[in-house]
């Protein structure tokens, strides 16, 4: 049987219901009356509920958006989970045990009772405007950052005043006379999206983490119901688009506050869609509600300072300062991606210390760390360190390349925008799948490898794009987006939909990726499989890479939308240079080789020192004889730029031993201070080669190759390095004793003479030096930064970043605001009312950066910060542009 949508009266009588039921549980009360006079209901649910304004708590509003009506639906839900669940799940006892619910299931009553009843698409209350309109958009009518508007018939009509309407100051009154509220959700519909609220200065938060964190938990447990995944997005969109509302009104107050968008219809199917969304949010709302304790007072300080000490190819050395006395101790998060859960799967570490190494990572990746203290009594955790970005070193053979489209190499083409689709690079974003007014649309983004080594040989490669926007593919479960290499032979023009479109795929990467695990705000990356590349390989080659992202072409009957938008880092929608599409490479270079003759071969037994031979093995008294060998490494090209990938000791055996019992050779790097008997037999051990033969082997195979291993190849280095020469001893083992067993191996003057085989490539091992003459200064309402390039023949570029918490250590430690070769940059997206860190790296074409050159910039003047006094969205900018009418358009307003 269908289920029916609840009404707002069924609501207060089923709360009622409870209430009488669960007397020590559940509190109701009206918090307000609106215009047409219904109460304001609000529920309180917490164990020992006469003492709840006393605990942390969450608040919960919905459907403060009449047509939303996720938000009432899952309040009810959630309710009755409680109800029917607290008596035997732990977890959820334990949560009203240490906090308090604080729910409103529906904030506009009157305008969800028309949105029923009269007109379902109906967003506002239902103010008498007194000129012939009705409504106010409840969330543009909250304090911060209220905009007056006159235009009362728009659907974001924010009303005369902040606060002006009884629904919001009803919340407000409540809001700022509970001091115990520590965790704020308002629920809207739709886009499966959390919305962080925002203090819109583009700066990162110390709450920062806090709030992408509990929302990326939350939407972890989202995808262990229905393996949806919910998108988290903060970045520059939408920060232009919002004013009044209430998320950023609880995020005033100290609250960490969110909107969580659900599902992609505002009344969907309630059997098929909306059930599914409500089931799939109440775990969430859980792990939400149990958070509540940790952003309060009984929580433990945040930890600070949280740095890299230092960074290798495979460790990270953290440290971090806390002040509490209490018995703490302290929970080490690590994600290789930002925007991840941080939960026991991913909790690296349990420690006491201030300090902890992580071990055995992968080179030249990224990695992300957060940490929390933790009440080792109470269990109760406090808020997280801002997250620290970090990338290991490459290996000693690995380059990183990392390619960005040119401006007018990245943009989309629409089946139905013939005569714009050249207006469509490099301005704004990308918009990827079907509607009605555009057609088919597809993402185009080309990628210049003439920049690449011809030897370059591709170890790894990762495309990552960034998805901006998914209010758009309203249809639940229907259509796959992926990324295809195309045929670049076969295009001239980017911004030709025909091209484009009919253009031969080469590859498709990865798996296409579903329509309900596609993300908003959260980097999606594609790694290449072997396969992938070996065919990139082929278009390094060619010089060029033509990448076409695509989703679904056609809609189904009655649906009008299908549209993914990405962000491509331009344009006044896009959020700046660190969210343009990217590609990065990791590869090695063909080797060179070299082979070294021995500049000295002798014999060292007992009795004498024999040059000019090489043998080892036991004599007729059963002492050992060993074979010593040495190289000069004169051969190679300079030591700070020389890495050796292989070495190898080539050894062949003259004779056979008769014996069957095991004797063994190995080969070892050694320090002689005199080249004889005793100071072999005493000398300073170096290291074994990686590789030992027994005479079994011998007898099989005369000729063998001893490998050095990773250190032993450091060792080469350093001797390079010294210029000095490279000494070996030839030792033979055995566990029992033996007599007159000796390998005779070719010496001097014969056709199989030992060598020494050293592979190598040429890369810089040591970073340039770093930029001087950093400053800082305001200039036309901006921070100018300035510096001056290091003079050094290898140097490729300046990196710069911004940190407002600490003074950055690596190039990934803060905000990202230019790569490239000028002495100068601005800050455009920055508050310049705030002070921070600005940091220059200089690096060469591996890359090595260089040590960090900062400055601390802060003004004593307030400087003004000037916004876009605009209201349209990109895709009504699009429509204005190409002369067609809002009015045609079906766009949803950020809510």
């Amino acid at each position: 049987m269908k289920q029916q949508y609840i009404s707002y009266q069924e609501t207060i009588d089923f709360l009622k219901q409870a209430m009488g039921e669960h007397p020590d549980l559940i509190r109701l009360q009206s918090i307000g009356e609106t215009w047409e006079g219904r109460p304001i209901m609000l529920v309180t649910v917490s164990q020992d509920v006469a003492y709840a304004d006393e605990k942390p708590a969450l608040l919960y509003t919905g459907t403060i958006h009449a047509r939303e009506w996720i938000g009432i639906e899952l309040a009810n839900k959630f309710i009755r989970y409680i109800i029917e669940n607290y008596k035997t799940n732990p977890k959820l006892l334990r949560a009203l045990t240490r906090n308090t619910l604080y729910m409103v299931p529906c904030l506009n009553p009157d305008g969800f009772e028309y949105s029923r009843r009269h007109f379902s698409f109906w967003r506002k209350n239902r103010r008498n405007n007194g000129d012939g309109t009705f409504g106010v958009d409840l969330n543009r009518n909250f304090g911060v950052r209220f905009r007056k508007n006159t235009d009362t018939s728009s659907v974001v009509y924010g009303g005369p005043e902040a606060f002006s309407e009884p629904e919001t100051r009803a919340i407000k009154d409540f809001v700022d006379n509970r001091p115990n509220i520590t965790v704020a959700l308002d629920y809207h519909s739709q886009g499966n999206v959390f919305f962080p609220a925002h203090k819109f200065n583009h700066e990162e938060e110390i709450e920062g983490t806090d709030l992408n964190m509990l929302c990326a938990n939350m939407a972890g447990e989202i995808r262990k119901v229905t393996g949806r995944q919910y998108g988290i997005h903060r970045g520059k969109p939408p920060f232009n688009l919002i004013h009044g509302s209430g998320r950023e009104y609880y995020y005033s107050k100290g609250i960490l506050s969110a909107v969580v968008e659900v599902g992609t219809r505002n009344i969907p199917d309630y059997l098929m869609n909306m059930s599914q969304s409500v089931d799939e949010n109440i775990p969430a709302l859980l792990y939400a509600l149990e958070s509540a304790i940790n952003y309060s007072h009984h929580a433990p300080e945040r930890v600070t300072s949280l740095k890299a000490e230092q960074i290798s190819a495979q460790d990270v050395v953290l440290s971090w300062e806390h002040d509490s006395q209490s018995d703490i101790y302290f929970e080490i998060y690590r994600n290789e991606s930002p925007k991840q859960p941080c939960i026991e799967q991913n909790c690296i570490a349990v420690t006491g210390t201030r300090t902890y190494t992580d071990v055995q990572l992968k080179s030249g990746q990224r990695y992300y760390y957060t940490i929390r203290a933790v009440d080792r009594v109470s269990g109760i955790k406090s808020p997280f360190t801002p997250m620290l970005k970090v990338r290991t070193r490459m290996a000693n053979d690995e380059f990183l390349y990392t390619l960005f489209p040119a401006r007018k190499e990245v943009g989309y083409v629409g089946e139905k925008t013939l005569t714009r689709n050249t207006d469509h690079f490099g301005h704004n974003s990308l918009f990827v799948g079907v509607n009605k007014h555009k057609g088919c649309c597809y993402g185009v983004i080309a990628f210049n490898l003439e920049n690449m080594p011809a030897d370059a040989l591709i170890k790894k490669a990762t495309f990552s794009l960034y998805p901006m926007n998914r209010v758009n593919a309203k249809i639940e479960k229907y259509g796959e987006w992926s990324v295809s290499i195309l045929d670049s032979s076969e295009i001239s023009d980017l911004t030709s939909y025909d091209q484009i479109a009919k253009a031969s795929v080469i590859q498709t990467l990865g798996d296409a990726i579903e329509s309900d695990s596609l993300t908003q705000g959260i980097w999606m990356d594609w790694d290449f499989s072997a396969v992938e590349k070996r065919l990139l390989q082929q278009q390094i080659e060619q010089g060029r890479l033509i990448l076409r992202i695509e989703g679904p072409d056609e809609l189904p009957l009655g649906n009008d939308s299908q549209m993914m938008q990405f962000d491509i880092g331009y344009g006044r929608f896009g959020g700046g240079i660190h969210y343009r599409p990217s590609m990065e490479l990791t590869y090695t270079r063909s080797s060179q080789q070299l082979h070294l003759e021995p500049s000295s071969l002798h014999t060292i037994d007992k009795q004498a020192v024999v040059a000019g031979t090489l043998k080892s093995g036991f004599d007729e008294e059963g002492d050992k004889v060993y074979g010593h060998l040495a190289f000069n490494l004169e051969g190679l090209p300079d030591p700070e730029k020389t890495v050796i990938t292989s070495a190898y000791i080539k050894l062949r055996a003259k004779n056979q031993l008769k014996t069957r019992k095991d004797i063994r050779f190995t080969i070892e790097l050694a320090e002689l201070e005199e080249l004889d008997y005793e100071n072999v037999q005493n000398r300073q051990q170096i290291e074994y080669l990686g590789y030992e033969v027994s005479n079994a082997q011998l007898r099989d195979n005369p000729s063998h190759h001893f490998m050095f291993d990773s250190y032993c190849r450091t060792i080469l280095e350093e001797l390079h390095g010294k210029e000095q020469p490279v000494y070996l001893i030839v030792r033979p083992t055995t566990p029992s004793q033996e007599k007159n067993a000796i390998i005779d191996w070719h010496g001097d003057g014969d056709a199989w003479q030992t060598e020494l085989v050293i592979e190598y490539i040429e890369r810089r091992k040591i970073p340039v030096t770093p930029p001087s003459e950093l400053t800082a200064v305001m200039e036309k309402g901006r921070v100018k930064l300035s510096w001056k390039n290091p003079d050094d023949e290898d140097f490729v570029g300046c990196y710069v970043v911004r940190n407002r918490f600490q003074p950055p250590r690596s190039p990934l430690d803060g905000v990202k605001l230019y790569g490239g070769q000028d002495e100068y940059t601005y800050d455009d997206f920055g508050n310049p009312n705030i002070p921070k860190y600005y940091t220059v790296f200089s690096y060469d074409n591996v890359p090595n950066f260089s040590a960090p050159t900062t400055v601390m910039f802060s003004v004593d003047e307030v400087i003004p910060v000037v916004e876009e006094d605009h209201y349209e969205t990109q895709e009504e900018e699009e429509f204005r542009l190409g002369g067609l009418e809002r009015s045609e358009l079906n766009v949803e307003p950020i809510d």
